[in-house]
């Protein structure tokens, strides 16, 4: 199977140039193409594109959305897989899309998504830990009663997905979704007897140093997501966001952070507060 990967930039000359070499020494997988889709930027990103010949497509800042631009670059796609991958993420394996898709084009899967790791020692590593273990999931319908929300856990900051199945069940449906898109196309994948596999073999690293402030957006963001999507609130949000809460207090006080100890109220906080907010 022939895979297309499909990248949003925005402001990415940082990345770029590391990110695109790092895709190209990717091994045994066949690449039909990589596409990257700039948001208009204010640093050189689209002088490096077109000075390094690369393909891309230019949007404009009020044309934005995560689930959009994916959307639309998937269903203009002839590949056979579809790889969505964001600007920040770092891979250093050159068997990372190998162990993404070798599954989906077995046939055991679908779709499936990368194990993410960050390079900070901050609270992210364990919200990491928590979301991305070191062993493989395959998650079907059968999994709701024990898992709830998390059946629907999925990333596309790296993840694998069969185009037919993509198109199929119509993408993300048109919507303009704030944030959470992956969850939105995951939840539609299960409920329509589809297996995602979340490859802990697939590794990229994608890190953060978030401020209270950028935490307590994304979380309002995501609030908007489930206020919009409601249905997903009967899988239980609140248990999800609670057993994450009280994971990273048990690793925080394993590894005796006493720095992320005075952190970590103040984080939980701004991720409550935004989400409420956001439901709002």
């Amino acid at each position: 199977m022939n895979i297309e990967i499909i990248c949003p930039l925005y402001n990415a000359r940082e990345y770029i140039d590391d990110l695109h070499l790092s895709l190209m020494k990717q091994k045994k997988v066949n690449i039909s193409q990589i596409s990257y889709v700039l948001t208009e930027s204010s640093d050189d990103t689209e002088t490096y594109l077109k000075d390094h010949q690369l393909n891309y497509m230019k949007i404009k800042k009020k044309d934005f959305s995560h689930s959009l631009v994916r959307e639309k670059s998937a269903f203009k796609s002839e590949a056979d897989i579809i790889c969505f991958i964001t600007q920040d993420v770092v891979i250093e394996d050159d068997l990372w899309l190998y162990h993404l898709t070798k599954d989906i084009i077995g046939g055991q899967v679908v779709a499936t998504y990368s194990r993410q790791l960050t390079k900070y020692n901050n609270i992210e590593k364990y919200t990491r830990e928590y979301n991305y273990p070191n062993y493989d999931l395959i998650k079907s319908k059968k999994d709701i009663k024990k898992c709830g929300l998390r059946t629907f856990f999925f990333s596309d900051a790296a993840s694998a997905i069969k185009r037919e199945i993509f198109v199929e069940l119509g993408g993300y449906d048109q919507k303009k979704l704030p944030t959470n898109e992956d969850m939105y196309f995951a939840y539609k994948l299960i409920m329509n007897d589809q297996k995602i596999k979340y490859c802990a073999d697939s590794i990229v690293y994608h890190s953060h140093q978030f401020t209270l402030k950028e935490l307590y957006e994304r979380y309002r963001l995501t609030g908007m997501f489930f206020k919009e999507n409601s249905y997903l609130n009967h899988f239980g949000t609140n248990q999800s966001g609670g057993g994450l809460a009280k994971y990273i207090l048990k690793r925080i006080l394993q590894d005796r952070r006493v720095d992320l100890l005075f952190r970590y109220p103040f984080d939980m906080a701004a991720r409550l507060v935004g989400m409420k907010v956001g439901k709002r």
